[in-house]
Formats: structure tokens, C-alpha cells, sequence
């Protein structure tokens, strides 16, 4: 979706009209942001937190706006730290103008949030995206009358093709953000505390009064520091107003709240929609499979077997990678280094940084070139499929009952499934997480049974041609993963998940957005990978220098053997520990060397995916989860890996299997 994106520090300008684009996840806010932007943007942490946010300018008429792709969003009544921020943008950064985004089809669903804004008294646009796929649907929307209703500004688009565009730059052009009064009627004594808690909000908020007291009555933490910034001296008595409604309401605040938008946005969606017998049924058909365990587990082991095994592994991690690191690398560009380097260079001990057993060039430029940048790239090109097919949301509905047992919900499978391309990134993605519970046991699953994309490609070419031992590594590291999340679950504190997920209609991928998102995503990669493989390469050198790298091999010796590896493979796990790819892709030259049997192969394929994070993804975990938590993690995982691949030999060893 980004074809230029840089990371840096950014904030509001005041001097720019600010368009903020809001909706659900899944509506194509994205796409809207590139087609009012032309791409050309900033992609930065809102301040405080991990969350990124897109800023981009454009030039509308004679007047130029910056432009805030704002993180998915339900409602005010945010749970989520993505919503917290896109909340955060409308209550404190004051948008000339709110666009919100909606999926046509699901206008019914939707409806609340924009009676919300309103509500609100932001100034809003509500744009119905995705009018092909409604008018498949057979969903008819008469707009004229939804204006007359909501008295806003309503335009239809499809911002995958340009439709409804040129109509939504002249609305906003012409529109000039007026304000509007909407009331929502709740009734009984919440209706009654909201106007005595507008009564109490004297101070001067970005947002009408009657949102941030009807937050207040929620227990809304952000809301209510707010508050006690500019007005602490209310704080008891809005306290006294919930203890108030408390004693009269049968349910809590919230949900009395919820019900009065949705019968308000049932009534609205009532008058303007109306459904024919169209739609596409094949599609829907197509979308239960997916999430009925019955028929959604084959279709989970096709999108693996043709997406993970024969795409990344066979063709990506097989293939490719032969024909570069063997024909390009071994045959034509390492004698040529090693040549240019030992005339150029007189000392043997600066010879070997370069184009040594462990060189900068030979052994870092090789490995991050030559295997893991084809692996990375065949990944990306098969997760930014399934994205944009809408087939990941399916995934999450699929898997939340199993992930339940283990303590998270669905929304865990998009750090999980990000995990396979990179684990920092992935921990870094678990603050999206609702609870803390939630957050540490996908820290700790992802540290321990995730391997990212590099190093799973390169496991999977060392297990290709052997059915079986593909299948018992993929057993024990997915036995690992249940067993210790179910432990897990039983012994960390806190509430139980609960899940609910916006489902985008299942859609063909357009070739331009897995392009586009792959590029995006490798080059990120590659800008993060190559520095640490040189890096990495550096401190090896340095290592043998010193001794350093002698010493921890010898120590590791041991525990190696005693899982049934030869005294060589202690090196392979001291460069796991670097990056766990360049570990699998030290596994790779030992295989190539004849070195390991085919128990050996998956007793090490186990060990080492079930091996301590690397030293990215440790640092990642002591920022996320704080140092005690992280270094109990690596150290938990160190012994437990050794314990299972130990095990694992014995078993094999004792039970006379060939592989």
C-alpha cells in the first residue's frame, strides 16, 4: 500500500488544515490516504507509543491539509492501544475535518461509530467505500436521504479504482467543516447525569462536552486524566454521578450506551437501506468454510503446504537460494572478493574480516543475499496474499477457540503469523494486545516456537526430500507451542480474552498492492538485516580474536553433544544467538559438509528453532515486557530447548528411526 515511507519523528502541523481519515480495520482507509496524498508521506510512533501513524500532505482546490491515516477504530469507547491513539488524534490534535470510512455493505454496523462523531461534534464526512462489492451484494443505499438524516456530507467511492473521488475532493473543498449538533437520546438516569456532567465540564475541550462526560461515566482512564489535568476539582463529583447511575441502571454505563447507538443507527440504516435478493454466494459459502473447523483446518493446511512448504521452502528456499549462493556466490563472486581482498590487503588477520571463514563478505553479504533475502521476499509476497485476499480475519475466527486454551484470542494470530517473517517486529506488534496477560504470553510463544521467515525457509530446504522428519520437526515445535501456552495460561494472573473482529470480504489480491506492500516490506527488512549480519560477522571476528568465541564454542560443546549433535554444531547455535537465522543458515553449510545424519538434521531443526531469540528480538522483548521479564524468558527457553531436542535424540535414537 506505501510506495515511499520513511520513519521519523513527526508531529501536528499548525499550520495545516488536518484531514484525520477514521474507521474500522479492514475499510480501506490506506488506500484513501494514497489516493488523497499521492503516497508521499511520513510513517511515525504516535509519541509514547509503538503505534504507527501515517501523515501525508495534499492539496485540495488552493487549500493544502495534512493528511492522518489514524489506526483502526470501533468506537470512542477504545479498547485496543491502536484505538487509544486514533482516539487521541480526534480529542487532542482538533481536525479541521474527519473523514469516516466505512464498508458500504456493513453501513448497518458501522453506523454507530459515525453517530458517535457527530455526536461528538467533529466536523464529518461519511464516505460509503467498497460500492462495487455492495452493489454485488445487492445492498441498495439511497444517499440523498442519508444526507437528509445525518445532515453531513455522504459520498459513495470505490478507492481501489478511483470512483467517487473526484466527488469527495469537491464535498471537502465546499464543505469548510461546519459543525452540527447531534443528540443521541439515552433516557433515565444517564440521560440525567450527562447533562449535569456537561454542566461540570467548563473548561475548554477539543470535543463536545457531552462525549467526554459521557467517557467520564465509562471510567475511561484517558478521559478522565484529561479531566483531572485541566479540572481535578470535578473528579469526585462526576465519581458521585456514576455511584448515582449505579444504583438505578440494571446494566453497566457502557453497555446501556452501546444498545441506545445501535437502536439510533438501526433506525437511520433502516430508513436508507434496502436489500435485494443479489450477492455472491459462492463468496460467503467460501468465507464459513474458512472459519468452520471442519472444513477451515484442510483449507489452513493447503495455504501452508502450497503457500509455506512449496512456495517459500521448495522454490524460494530451494531453488533460488541454490542458484545464487551456488552458481552466482561459491562459483563466481567469492574467489573474485577473496582475490581483490589478498592483493589489495597484506594482513592475513584483516584478510580473514573480509573473506575469511567468518568474513564480512563471504559469510555476511552471502547469507543475507543469497539465502535470506529470497526466503524473506517469497514470504512477504505469500503473508501480503493472504492479507489483501482477506483470508487473515477468516484465519483469526478459525483459531480463537484453540487460542483461548492457551489464553489469547484471535487477534493474537496477526503478531503470530507476523512472527514468521520477523519476531522483533511481531513482539513489537503484541501491544496491540487488550491485556497484559495476553501480551506476555505471545512475547514468550513467539521468543520460544516462531520461526521467522528466514530461518523457517532455510529449515525447510534442509528438510526437503525428507516427508518425515518435516512433519515430526513441525509436530514437536507445534506441541511446544500448545503445551507451553496452555501452562502458560494456567499460571500467569489476569482476565480471560475476548474477541470480536471486523470481517472484510473476501477478495481477489491486486497485483499492485502485493507488489507495492512485498517492496515495502523486503526493503525494511534488508535495511535491517544486512547492518547486523555485518555486524554479527564482526563480532565473530573480533571473538576469535579474542578468545571469546573459542571459549563459548567449548561450552556449548557439551550440552550440543548430549543432544546427539557433533561438536562442530556449537558454533551453528552461538550464530542463533546472533540472529536466529544466521543460526539455521550455519545448519545449512554443516548439512552441505555431510556433517549430520537425518536425525541429526531434525533433532537440530527442533533445538534451534526452539532456541534463545536473538539478540534483536531479546532487546525487543526487554522494551516491551521490561528486563526481569525478558531475561526469564531467554533463560526459560535456553534449558527448555536443550531439554526438548534431548528428549526428541532419545526417542528417535532409542525407537530406531531412519530419516
Amino acid at each position: 500500500m506505501m510506495e515511499c515511507c520513511e520513519s521519523k519523528a513527526h508531529h501536528h502541523s499548525p499550520n495545516l488544515r488536518t484531514i484525520a481519515i477514521v474507521g474500522n480495520p479492514n475499510v480501506g482507509k490506506s488506500v484513501l490516504f494514497n489516493n488523497l496524498t499521492g503516497r508521499y508521506m511520513t510513517v511515525a510512533n504516535y509519541p509514547g507509543t509503538t503505534v504507527q501513524v501515517a501523515r501525508g500532505q495534499a492539496r485540495i482546490g488552493t487549500v493544502d491539509y495534512e493528511v492522518v491515516d489514524t489506526p483502526g477504530m470501533y468506537s470512542f469507547s477504545s479498547i485496543t492501544e491502536e484505538e487509544k491513539v486514533a482516539r487521541n488524534i480526534l480529542i487532542r490534535e482538533n481536525p479541521y475535518l474527519v473523514i469516516h470510512l466505512v464498508d458500504a455493505k456493513n453501513l448497518e454496523r458501522m453506523l454507530a461509530f459515525t453517530l458517535q462523531l457527530l455526536e461528538a461534534e467533529l466536523p464529518t464526512i461519511l464516505v460509503l467505500n467498497m460500492m462495487d462489492e455492495t452493489r454485488r451484494a445487492g445492498v441498495q443505499i439511497d444517499i440523498p436521504k442519508l444526507e437528509q438524516e445525518l445532515k453531513i456530507p455522504v459520498v459513495g467511492t470505490v478507492s481501489t479504482t478511483g470512483e467517487g473521488m473526484k466527488e469527495l475532493l469537491h464535498r471537502i473543498e465546499t464543505y469548510g467543516g461546519k459543525e452540527h449538533h447531534y443528540r443521541i437520546p439515552i433516557g433515565g438516569p444517564i440521560e440525567a447525569a450527562l447533562n449535569k456532567s456537561e454542566d461540570l465540564l467548563n473548561d475548554s475541550y477539543l470535543v463536545a462536552k457531552r462525549l467526554i462526560g459521557l467517557l467520564a461515566l465509562e471510567e475511561d482512564r484517558d478521559v478522565l486524566d484529561l479531566i483531572k489535568q485541566k479540572q481535578p476539582e470535578i473528579l469526585f463529583r462526576l465519581e458521585e454521578l456514576r455511584d448515582e447511575i449505579a444504583s438505578h441502571a440494571v446494566s453497566p454505563v457502557e453497555y446501556e450506551i452501546a444498545m441506545q447507538l445501535k437502536k439510533e443507527a438501526d433506525r437511520v440504516a433502516g430508513q436508507v437501506m434496502k436489500t435485494s435478493n443479489g450477492g455472491d454466494g459462492f463468496k460467503e459459502k467460501l468465507s464459513g468454510f474458512m472459519m468452520n473447523p471442519l472444513t477451515g483446518l484442510p483449507i489452513l493446511f493447503v495455504v501452508l503446504y502450497f503457500g509455506l512448504y512449496k512456495f517459500v521452502g521448495e522454490f524460494g528456499a530451494g531453488t533460488v537460494v541454490d542458484f545464487i549462493e551456488g552458481s552466482v556466490f561459491e562459483r563466481y563472486l567469492n574467489p573474485w572478493f577473496t582475490r581483490v581482498v589478498t592483493s589489495v590487503v597484506p594482513w592475513a588477520v584483516l584478510q580473514s574480516l573480509f573473506v575469511g571463514e567468518y568474513g564480512l563478505i563471504t559469510l555476511g553479504v552471502r547469507y543475507a543475499v543469497a539465502l535470506i533475502l529470497p526466503i524473506v521476499t517469497f514470504f512477504f509476497i505469500v503473508f501480503s496474499i493472504i492479507e489483501d485476499s482477506g483470508y487473515l480475519p477468516r484465519l483469526a475466527m478459525l483459531i480463537d477457540r484453540v487460542f483461548k486454551k492457551i489464553g489469547l484470542s484471535g487477534r493474537a494470530v496477526i503478531p503470530m503469523v507476523l512472527g514468521f517473517g520477523c519476531d522483533t517486529m511481531a513482539t513489537m506488534v503484541t501491544r496491540t494486545l487488550p491485556t497484559t496477560r495476553e501480551r506476555l504470553i505471545s512475547t514468550l510463544l513467539l521468543a520460544l516456537a516462531i520461526p521467522c521467515s528466514a530461518q523457517l525457509g532455510v529449515i525447510l530446504a534442509l528438510l526437503h526430500g525428507r516427508p518425515l522428519a518435516t512433519f515430526i520437526w513441525a509436530g514437536v515445535v507445534s506441541m511446544v507451542f500448545l503445551f507451553v501456552g496452555y501452562l502458560a495460561a494456567q499460571i500467569i494472573p489476569g482476565e480471560k480474552p475476548s474477541f470480536y473482529m471486523e470481517l472484510p470480504p473476501l477478495r481477489w489480491p491486486k497485483v499492485s498492492n502485493v507488489l507495492i506492500k512485498t517492496y515495502v516490506r523486503v526493503k525494511w527488512y534488508f535495511y535491517e538485516v544486512l547492518p547486523l549480519f555485518l555486524l554479527a560477522s564482526v563480532f565473530i571476528w573480533l571473538g576469535q580474536l579474542s578468545g571469546v568465541f573459542d571459549l563459548t564454542v567449548n561450552l556449548l560443546k557439551r550440552p550440543v553433544m548430549l543432544i546427539g549433535m557433533p561438536p562442530e554444531a556449537a558454533k551453528v547455535f552461538l550464530f542463533g544467538f546472533f540472529r536466529r537465522d544466521y543460526g539455521a543458515a550455519g545448519l545449512y553449510d554443516l548439512t552441505k559438509a555431510g556433517l549430520l545424519n537425518g536425525t541429526q538434521i531434525v533433532v537440530a531443526c527442533v533445538a534451534l528453532t526452539l532456541f534463545l531469540p536473538c539478540i534483536a528480538q531479546f532487546l525487543m522483548n526487554v522494551k516491551e515486557r521490561g528486563w526481569k521479564t525478558g531475561v526469564w524468558i531467554s533463560f526459560f527457553i535456553l534449558f527448555f530447548s536443550f531439554g526438548v531436542a534431548f528428549v526428541l535424540n532419545f526417542a528417535l535414537t532409542h525407537l530406531g528411526v531412519v530419516l
